[in-house]
């Protein structure tokens, strides 16, 4: 349209008026059916009734008003409501449903894992720091600090000397077994002798620190060290001769295997040099090979970060040990002498700072420690452990918590025995008797008491494989195995067995003053 002068006249917008209500006995059923339709399908009221469900908490709600809709709504186009935030609309009604399909509550049993529990975890973290701190108050005023300048050593640790010269004495044998690995491969002297010259030292290797021990007045500690160094070169000289054993019949006797070995597994298939057994000795490994993944350089900036890690853990180990563990114990009474509450009262007191105490043992020793070393050695594969705090039974558990040994144990006890002819279950009790044995030397010796708790802490696992695999194939999504890992490991087994051997040391000490 245009005016007289030419000018293009823009064309008032439309008004839109409410039609007409019908007049006494106009008014129809149907007609008002028919109105409230089109009504409840214009995007305004779509776009309500989504806000009334995302207000009201129902998720089954209508969805998102469409595009055309969007559009139609943001262009000013209100002529079926007043806009989206009309509480005209009918989902605002009194009329609207409410309920419209059938749902569980959050917390039963067939919704309960399909929330999201993060501010539940958020609050047992709150409660555990509140916990926590009330309990370092409490300790530090009934007890104050008590951790003294000369725990990790004074002047008493000097009368271990003889401990520290059998430690540094160990690497004889590795240089041993490795004569009689040249004597072998050259075909000087048979297998058959290669094998009872390396039984007799690895016999010799275990029994030194042994003797050495119990003929010196050497502290808890050091003989544990020592014993747990022992055990470290033992299991790595069985590795060494059990490979290169394995490594002579495949190449000289030519025997014969199902499956072809690969392009990297013939280059480990090598006699062993000077070099790869002193780097397999200071490796994070307890499996012999002649040559490991390496990586391409040490982060030094990553080294010393991890180094000032190690040595913050380890203070913090000392502290739970003197300042929580340690009053604890000394003021408790022995477990089966004792009255049962009393028992109960002091394990569940105990079970708190051995948890601590147990999570910074693995963290500074199994991420930190290894890690250490395999950064310096430029060591390549690290899988030092796996998600164990998630296993499901206690099986799981052991084949994720200490990955060295699984391997050793998996690789020179466990298929030898299947490989034998021996059934799974005689392989599973024999791989758990090895680790009790060694278990019990390293705990009973430096304590100079052979009560066999350790060993047997070792082999009731097999018992509570069984149960909690029977759990898990019965319940297959339920966590029951877990917490029995975590309550026969943390809250009862291991502050028993840190009761048991205490009071059994002082018993002892007490009879021979």
């Amino acid at each position: 349209m245009e005016d007289s002068n030419g000018a293009e006249i823009k064309a008032p917008p439309p008004v839109h008026r409410r039609p007409p209500r019908p007049r006494g006995g106009g008014f129809t059923p149907e007609g008002f059916v028919a109105a409230l339709r089109r009504r409840l399908s214009s995007g305004a009221a779509v776009a309500a009734r989504a806000s009334f469900a995302a207000d009201s908490g129902d998720e089954s709600g209508p969805p998102e008003p469409s595009s055309s809709h969007r559009r139609r709504d943001s262009s000013g186009d209100t002529s079926s409501t007043g806009g989206p935030g009309d509480f005209t609309a009918f989902s605002f009604r009194a009329a609207a449903p409410v309920h419209r399909k059938a749902k569980e509550s959050p917390l039963s049993s067939d919704a309960i894992f399909k929330q999201s529990h993060a501010g539940l975890f958020n609050l047992c973290i709150v409660v555990l720091v509140a916990v926590n701190g009330r309990l370092i108050i409490e300790n530090l005023m009934k007890y104050g600090l008590l951790i003294r300048a000369g725990f990790w050593f004074n002047s008493t640790s000097l009368r271990d000397w003889p401990l520290l010269m059998c430690c540094l004495s160990l690497p004889a044998f590795p240089l041993g077994a490795f004569s009689v690995e040249q004597l072998a491969f050259r075909n000087v002297i048979t297998d058959a002798v290669a094998t009872c010259l390396h039984i007799i030292l690895t016999t010799a290797e275990i029994v030194y620190p042994v003797l050495v021990i119990l003929m010196c007045d050497s502290a808890v500690v050091s003989g544990f060290l020592l014993m747990f160094i022992a055990c470290i070169v033992w299991l790595k000289l069985v590795s060494f001769a059990h490979t290169n054993h394995d490594i002579r019949q495949l190449t000289i006797s030519g025997k014969k295997v199902d499956n072809a070995p690969s392009t990297a597994d013939m280059d480990n298939l090598q006699a062993p040099t000077l070099g790869s057994l002193i780097y397999f000795m200071m490796a994070p490994t307890l499996c012999y090979q002649p040559s490991y993944p390496r990586t391409e350089n040490v982060r030094k900036g990553w080294l010393i970060r991890q180094i000032i890690l190690h040595l913050i853990f380890t203070g913090i180990q000392g502290f739970i040990i003197e300042q929580y563990i340690n009053p604890i114990v000394v003021n408790s009474q022995h477990p089966l002498k004792g009255g049962l509450l009393n028992a109960v009262e002091t394990v569940l007191r105990l079970s708190l700072p051995n948890v601590y105490l147990w999570l910074c043992m693995f963290y500074c020793f199994f991420h930190l420690w290894l890690n250490i070393l395999a950064e310096i050695l430029r060591f390549g594969d690290r899988e030092f452990y796996k998600d164990w705090w998630n296993a499901k039974t206690i099986d799981e558990y052991w084949r994720k918590w200490n990955m060295p040994v699984h391997k050793w144990i998996v690789r020179h006890i466990y298929f030898p025995c299947m490989r034998s002819g021996i059934s799974k279950e005689v392989a599973v009790f024999v791989s758990f008797f090895v680790s009790a044995v060694l278990h019990e030397l390293v705990v009973a010796v430096p304590c100079r008491i052979l009560k066999f708790w350790a060993f047997l802490g070792i082999m009731l696992q097999i018992p509570l494989i069984t149960l909690t695999s029977c759990l898990k194939s019965k319940f297959r999504d339920t966590m029951a195995g877990n917490m029995i890992f975590w309550f026969f490991f943390c809250i009862y087994g291991q502050p028993m067995c840190v009761l048991l051997y205490y009071h059994d040391v002082m018993n002892r000490i007490g009879k021979t003053e």
